[in-house]
């Protein structure tokens, strides 16, 4: 079991939603924890409502996470804020809507920050974990990197790169002390999900959960070291069906997608 009580700790996409309700559970755990997001005004704000335990610190570190300069200024800072990065949140996301129509402007923000985000902290991270045989990295997935989301073919795809990304880490530096974990919830009320898009409302309404049950999974996974943390625990039945029976599930995806498609619904 893994405690995060003195943890050196980055969140990205810390300004709002999931990330910062995984940056104050945290600090209120005792970690020491550096925030970061694009907004600097958010993210500030939020460092500064963090309830700190014993030794538990809260500061806010502005910048893109998603960018290489971006990337490697915030684990600079981070490492001089804390010592040694112990726990790195890739938590920055962005949804864009459409299939291919979408533009090639929104194709390649999804791939930057849903996924290189990830393989540029990696790459600047490792070096020094495997050199010290411990590290850990969680990376917001979302359950489209599972199964997939109608409507969004950009998030839908990145996702499910997001995902390969963690679980390629995973089996490759495991035995060398590397901790992976993957966070994939359905319908989280967040500044993606906030009730303006009727479909997505369609789809996932009443399933929507709070950020703080994002985080209070999250610190359950931790705790127990599972690679998958699914808090929508409904996720794992649908994901072993996709897998044994293909074809079906793509029929039921494809009911669904005329479901949201009908106005009268």
């Amino acid at each position: 079991m893994q405690t995060v009580a003195g943890a050196g700790v980055v969140v990205t996409g810390a300004g709002s939603g999931i990330g910062a309700a995984m940056a104050r559970r945290f600090a209120a755990q005792g970690a020491r924890v550096v925030l970061n997001d694009i907004n600097a005004v958010a993210v500030a704000g939020v460092a500064s409502s963090c309830e700190t335990a014993d030794g538990g610190t809260a500061v806010a570190v502005p910048g893109d996470a998603a960018t290489p300069d971006g990337v490697a200024a915030l684990i600079g800072a981070g490492r001089a804020e804390l010592g040694e990065i112990d726990i790195y949140c890739a938590n920055a996301g962005v949804a864009r809507r459409g299939g291919p129509e979408a533009g090639e402007e929104d194709w390649a923000d999804s791939w930057n920050v849903n996924v290189m985000a990830h393989v540029r902290a990696a790459r600047l991270l490792l070096p020094a974990w495997l050199d010290r045989g411990s590290g850990h990295l969680i990376c917001t997935v979302s359950a489209a990197g599972l199964l997939a989301t109608p409507g969004s073919a950009p998030y839908s795809v990145t996702k499910h790169a997001a995902l390969a990304f963690a679980e390629w880490l995973a089996l490759t530096y495991r035995h060398r002390g590397l901790v992976v974990q993957a966070i994939c919830p359905m319908g989280v009320r967040t500044g993606m999900f906030d009730g303006s898009d009727p479909q997505m409302e369609k789809l996932l309404g009443e399933a929507a959960i709070m950020p703080g049950a994002v985080a209070d999974a999250v610190m359950e996974g931790i705790a127990d070291g599972r690679f998958l943390i699914l808090p929508h625990p409904d996720v794992a039945g649908l994901y072993a069906g996709r897998a044994a029976e293909p074809d079906r599930w793509l029929s039921g995806m494809n009911k669904l997608q005329q479901y949201l498609e009908d106005d009268s619904a």
